[in-house]
């Protein structure tokens, strides 16, 4: 196996297969399109005069010359992450860019003004926002910065606790002033599924055996689901309370209040650029959830 010709973007291709199982899946998460990746690892399987892939209906499955590769390309895949952490690490420069990742309420109405006022003073510090809930790798540097919601962040990132994000009861302001005398579990309710379980579990504690009648995934669909009428929803503060047709109709428990993290990985600390964004940021989101409250 001639593993010393094959360069590192090839190797990225054949991890990303490796992990989706597909041409597709791995096309779609690279940024590239089929016929590309295609190229790629029958390229990269030539130069190393050995067959990776077996070619199934549902799919693409690791031969075992394949197994065994990709235990080394893992390896390599983590050193060259921990080069580019650490060269990064050691650059003084205010200038470039800087990556942050946000779940889409707070990428859609936090972020914004803040990063408005940020580039004003850093014009040469170009800003990426990665919207999404699924957890970006600070380590493989698929962000510089999380923006994360949770009581424990992972011990692996160094940051900064910005302040706690509270929640309230919201509801449109028609739907408030058709119902204006029920009592909370009789009204029709929002809720969230998918990767929100700990607020789940302490509305299930608040509201025991109160089903939601419209669920999302997502926060930011959730305000306006709120804000069509359907009902009331367990919104967060900081961004129920900038839609002046959302009424805050009651008061919850500070168990459902969640901490607010800015994380970095601790050998991009000392990154001048990704220093001056968590510089910016911390205060001016602190100052955010305070007045929210």
């Amino acid at each position: 196996m001639n593993a010393q010709l094959a360069n590192w973007d090839d190797l990225r291709v054949f991890l990303a297969v490796a992990r989706a199982g597909s041409l597709s899946g791995a096309a779609r998460s690279l940024g590239v399109n089929h016929s590309t990746v295609f190229r790629r690892i029958a390229g990269l399987e030539e130069t190393l005069d050995v067959r990776l892939f077996e070619r199934l209906p549902t799919g693409y499955e690791l031969t075992p010359a394949g197994e065994e590769t990709l235990g080394i390309v893992e390896c390599i895949e983590d050193d060259v992450a921990t080069l580019n952490r650490t060269v990064t690490g050691q650059d003084l420069r205010l200038s470039g860019s800087v990556r942050i990742t946000a779940v889409d309420m707070l990428a859609f109405w936090l972020l914004p003004d803040h990063l408005a006022r940020f580039r004003e003073a850093y014009p040469r510090i170009e800003i990426g926002v990665a919207v999404g809930n699924e957890t970006l790798d600070l380590s493989r540097r698929e962000t510089d910065i999380a923006l994360r919601i949770g009581n424990t962040p992972p011990e692996t990132l160094v940051g900064r606790r910005v302040g706690t994000l509270k929640f309230a009861i919201y509801g449109a302001a028609d739907y408030c002033a058709a119902h204006p005398d029920t009592e909370l579990a009789e009204h029709q309710w929002i809720g969230l599924d998918g990767g929100h379980a700990p607020l789940i579990r302490r509305f299930e504690q608040f509201l025991p055996g109160v089903r939601p009648a419209v669920r999302s995934n997502s926060v930011a669909c959730t305000v306006r689901l709120a804000k069509a009428g359907l009902g009331l929803a367990a919104l967060p503060c900081a961004v129920a309370g900038q839609k002046p047709d959302l009424i805050r109709v009651a008061e919850l428990p500070d168990t459902f209040a969640l901490d607010l993290w800015l994380l970095t990985h601790e050998d991009l600390r000392h990154t001048a650029r990704i220093r001056a964004v968590l510089d910016f940021l911390t205060p001016a989101l602190a100052e955010s959830l305070a007045a929210s409250g």
